[in-house]
């Protein structure tokens, strides 16, 4: 490899919105994340629903108190 050309390649901390730290090697530095393996559904097996300005509500209110079609 040439020298002088690459990034530094050091320790760095990730923070997730759920309050979990870990440390891993990065380019970048800290980086902060809202889902983490601790706190993904797929990782949990529990549903999570992370809500960004609302929008699981919206949609609730618009589509979730309907009552379901009649089968004939």
């Amino acid at each position: 490899m040439k020298t002088g050309i690459h990034p530094d390649y050091n320790v760095g901390t990730v923070k997730c919105a759920c309050g979990n730290t870990f440390q891993v090697r990065t380019t970048v530095g800290d980086i902060e994340i809202d889902i983490c393996s601790n706190c993904h559904p797929f990782f949990t097996g529990k549903q999570k629903l992370v809500d960004t300005a609302g929008r699981v509500e919206k949609f609730r209110r618009k589509y979730g108190q309907q009552a379901p079609a009649a089968q004939e």
